[in-house]
């Protein structure tokens, strides 16, 4: 009987010392709690019942369905609407420029109406201008006289020689040819050295993407550029028509072309690094203008206090 009473107030004192008690279990996770053990900062605040809404939920992933070609061309014109902003010094257009990693392939309507915005910009108008004036003071065209008229016959000749270069250069034969008349800027992103960029934009006079993404013989800017030269023959003076100057212009325009390339591949990186050298300079006037208020509170700090003479 003692013993039992003995085992008996062992087995209660064990069961009440709560250092003998069992660990309580603990409670399960669900899938979604134990994947992130980040704080969500957004969900304080929240009741439980709007927190319980914010969980995520757990539906299977639909797989991916392919682009439709609906979609496709949304984003082919969402693109070309970026590059009808594109301009260099905010001047010259870079309407047919695209960084080369998210190029998209044009349609034919769409080279047609990139071809028709960069006609009718109004640098193209003014630049025609220009070229008209110095042609009339130096007299080049002597046909055409001086004057209104003759001024007119230049602008409208000089505007034509664009026109009917970017016509077949960059909307008809690329359509034919299924060639892209955009250039494909590399940028520094790219880890291309600036060498390697520079004679990337000279080639593109004579290199151009397909429309499949391959580089290939850039037919349609070479060819257009030729094509622009002999018809130029049809409102030119006599004196300035013939096989050799419909070469020579093809010739020139082809080259005027590396120039563009060059200016739509590097400008970026001028514009870059202006932005730097701007930022720099206000950091380090901030820097000087915040060590001299430093200085001036640690002088008035060390400065004696004043006295008042004694009576």
């Amino acid at each position: 009987m003692i013993s039992a009473s003995l085992g008996a107030q062992e087995l209660t004192a064990s069961v009440t010392d709560p250092a003998n008690l069992p660990d309580a279990p603990r409670p399960q996770l669900p899938a979604y709690a134990a994947a992130s053990t980040s704080v969500d900062f957004e969900s304080f605040g929240q009741s439980s019942s709007q927190q319980q809404n914010t969980l995520p939920q757990q539906t299977p992933a639909d797989p991916q369905q392919p682009e439709t070609a609906e979609q496709r061309k949304a984003r082919g014109d969402k693109q070309i609407q970026e590059e009808e902003h594109q301009r260099i010094a905010g001047v010259l257009p870079a309407f047919n420029s695209v960084q080369a990693d998210k190029a998209l392939p044009l349609t034919p309507r769409q080279k047609f109406h990139l071809f028709f915005r960069g006609s009718i910009d109004p640098y193209q108008f003014a630049i025609a201008a220009a070229d008209a004036g110095i042609e009339e003071a130096e007299d080049e065209y002597s046909e055409y006289h001086w004057g209104v008229s003759g001024l007119a016959r230049r602008f409208g000749a000089s505007y034509a020689d664009s026109f009917d270069g970017n016509f077949w250069g960059n909307a008809v034969l690329p359509s034919l040819l299924h060639q892209d008349p955009r250039y494909y800027r590399l940028g520094r992103a790219s880890g291309k050295s600036g060498w390697h960029r520079f004679f990337y934009a000279a080639s593109t006079t004579i290199i151009c993407h397909g429309d499949n993404g391959k580089l290939q013989p850039n037919y349609s800017n070479v060819a257009g550029n030729f094509i622009g030269g002999a018809i130029s023959n049809i409102y030119y003076p006599a004196s300035d028509r013939g096989v050799g100057l419909t070469i020579s212009r093809g010739f020139t325009t082809t080259a005027e072309g590396i120039v563009g390339a060059e200016l739509i591949e590097f400008y970026p990186d001028f514009v870059s690094w202006r932005e730097h050298k701007r930022e720099r300079k206000l950091a380090a006037r901030a820097a000087t203008s915040g060590s001299a208020s430093d200085g001036a509170h640690k002088a008035q700090d060390v400065a004696p206090p004043a006295t008042t003479p004694a009576p």
